[in-house]
């Protein structure tokens, strides 16, 4: 969860002959499958596609993830920039510790991701709907360890051709070094 002030009003203060935020409201946001499916549902194309957001695109998905209760409508009018970097940092976060060692360089899928399809990946991997709440890059995070450990053995192994390369990197060294293994 996201936790952000954002300025309400501001004061002059005589002394410092600055303007000064002299009132915050407080937002707390979630970027989750959730919040994910909720903007999709009312924009109608997929959020985690290429296109870029327009910005009241990007503030109605703010909206979509605010957890907050009874917030003001012009408050999200009121969002600074620095709260939007914040907001961005949080979406871009990786929220989890797990890291995947890349044998191949993956090229991206050109699949539509949407709501309804990790909702079905989710029903495939038989993982909780509460997890729905999650932050959406820890939730994906988990889709991709259920899927990398319920390949079959052999298919989890190193691939063929790194499998080559090595053997030959190891056969030359030995040959180089005159020795056997």
């Amino acid at each position: 969860m996201l936790k952000i002030s954002v300025p309400m009003a501001e004061e002059f203060n005589e002394t410092t002959h600055k303007f000064v935020v002299s009132e915050t409201f407080d937002l707390e946001l979630e970027h989750s499958l959730a919040s994910l499916s909720k903007w999709e549902g009312r924009e109608e194309k997929p959020f985690l596609g290429k296109e870029a957001k327009t910005g009241d695109e990007v503030l109605r998905y703010i909206q979509d993830m605010t957890l907050t209760p009874n917030v003001p409508p012009e408050m999200y009018s009121n969002l600074s920039r620095d709260n939007l970097v914040a907001v961005n940092a949080y979406i871009n976060a990786a929220m989890t510790a797990t890291t995947f060692r890349e044998v191949e360089p993956n090229r991206p899928s050109r699949d539509l991701i949407t709501a309804e399809i990790i909702y079905y990946w989710m029903v495939a991997l038989q993982i909780p709907f509460e997890c729905q709440y999650w932050h959406l890059n820890r939730l994906m995070t988990l889709i991709r360890v259920c899927n990398e450990k319920n390949k079959p053995t052999h298919q989890r192994k190193m691939n063929r051709s790194a499998a080559a390369q090595r053997a030959e990197l190891n056969r030359q060294r030995r040959a180089q070094h005159g020795t056997t293994g």
